[in-house]
């Protein structure tokens, strides 16, 4: 089920809305673990089995944990849990990518298992997984309470998509979060305004690229304009969608991390990581790249550690090779940025914004290609190297048709309107006038992507994926 549909919107969410606010305070867990299970199980319920699993040992091994954390038992319990997780990981996600490529280095041909990858699967691992290793390091607790353990994991509005939700940041909220009048307008406000990325940038932007895909007549301009709007899509996509994420948890009580900030204005790659996807960065920092050493080791050893942790990004995005390839890109920029580009840059913001942003736009082709000759090709078309006409008449037809909408999609990916809202609420008539238009724009946006929902069918969600 898709935040950005009919069935969320007009039935399910005012459904969990109202039972969880009519139920006295000890049964608000249950009633949204419940509603989350139902969510998640909407689809495909038999791959709530995979979930169930994956929470069971996570609470299990969560105490074992605890109990034996001085002695070495509890090392050997951490390691059954990591190995539950990922195994169920691997199995789901990449098993058939080894098969495939294990088939054709050997010439065998051995048979793939075929399993569907179940929805946010590596999300809610990786929340798992930081759970048991922060009761292993002591930084937190184990949950006794089974039911407060498992809403943590399942809970919808961060279940598919993230932002990667740390057990030690939500603990306490777990059993106290007094509803606040300011914490529910805030989070329809920010839902609302998610919604409109996803339905209205998102949507529109994905259109063009589908477009791109299935033209008979590419062109270098067609090329260019085709990965500027997957730049543009991929960011209001994502982040929309973790808008309506955050949102969504103010309403039951929660604070989430943010996880983004402004991405596109990063003066270098290692800045651009800083701002995207932030808490699966940090994620990957504290528990991949600082376990490993960090850049506390011989420089051999440091390069290692950094390829290791961007192999890992690149394959928890997808089993392929052109998540792999994007990975080591990444891999090699923040390289040769931390051994000496990143204080050129940072005395040239400009150039080192432009770089940025060519180097993203880059990977971002890779990224979407549905195999590396794909990506190859798209890339050779973008620099002439494809044979491909610089423009064509259907090249200039959806320039100028999505050209407005390019445009709105780069000043929507600054904080410009975000600056001008706080400059009018310095002022007491501007903050007269938005207390009366906010509530008016939030509604006008809603009918807005209700209106675009019941007319379209474009509605994918990329993250849905991973």
């Amino acid at each position: 089920m898709l935040f950005s549909s009919i069935p969320f919107l007009f039935y399910f969410l005012p459904a969990v809305l109202l039972v969880y606010y009519i139920v006295p305070r000890r049964l608000k867990n249950t009633v949204l673990l419940l509603f989350s299970l139902f969510f998640y199980g909407w689809g495909e319920p038999k791959y709530l089995l995979f979930m169930l699993i994956s929470i069971t040992q996570g609470y299990v091994f969560g105490r074992l944990i605890e109990k034996y954390r001085p002695h070495k038992g509890a090392k050997l319990f951490l390691a059954a849990s990591v190995l539950v997780c990922l195994g169920l990981l691997g199995v789901c996600k990449y098993a058939d990518f080894l098969l495939e490529n294990f088939n054709r280095v050997t010439g065998l041909s051995l048979p793939l298992l075929k399993i569907a990858l179940p929805i946010g699967i590596s999300f809610y691992t990786f929340q798992i997984l930081s759970y048991t290793v922060d009761v292993y390091r002591g930084t937190v607790k184990a949950q006794r309470n089974f039911i407060n353990l498992a809403m943590y994991i399942a809970m919808f509005p961060q279940l598919i998509a993230g932002p990667i939700v740390r057990y030690a940041d939500i603990e306490p909220q777990l059993t106290s979060r007094p509803p606040k009048a300011d914490a529910i307008a805030l989070g329809t406000r920010r839902f609302l305004l998610g919604l409109a990325k996803k339905v209205l940038l998102a949507n529109t932007l994905g259109e063009l690229t589908a477009i791109y895909k299935a033209s008979a007549e590419p062109s270098v301009l067609f090329a260019w304009l085709y990965a500027i709007a997957f730049m543009l899509h991929i960011y209001f996509d994502f982040s929309g969608y973790s808008d309506m994420a955050i949102g969504l948890g103010h309403l039951f009580g929660f604070t989430f991390p943010e996880n983004f900030s402004y991405p596109y204005l990063s003066a270098s790659i290692t800045e651009f990581w800083r701002r995207w996807h932030i808490s699966l960065g940090t994620w990957f920092r504290d528990y991949v790249y600082i376990p490993l050493g960090g850049s506390r080791v011989t420089k051999p050893r440091w390069l290692l550690n950094l390829l290791i942790v961007w192999m890992a990004t690149g394959l928890w995005h997808g089993a392929a090779w052109t998540f792999i390839l994007w990975g080591l890109l990444f891999a090699a920029l923040l390289m040769v940025e931390k051994m000496w580009l990143l204080p050129v840059l940072q005395r040239n913001r400009v150039w080192g914004h432009l770089y940025a942003l060519f180097f993203v736009l880059i990977g971002f082709v890779l990224f979407d290609a549905a195999d590396l000759p794909a990506a190859f090709q798209t890339l050779r078309g973008m620099f002439g190297g494809a044979g491909w006409p610089v423009v064509t008449g259907e090249t200039l037809y959806y320039a100028k048709s999505y050209g407005i909408l390019l445009l709105l999609g780069v000043v929507g990916a600054t904080p410009i309107l975000k600056n001008l809202h706080g400059k009018v609420l310095q002022y007491r008539p501007g903050a007269a006038i938005l207390c009366v238009l906010e509530p008016v724009t939030v509604t006008a946006l809603l009918v807005l992507c209700t209106a675009f929902l019941v007319d379209g069918s474009f509605n994918p969600f990329l993250y849905f994926r991973f």
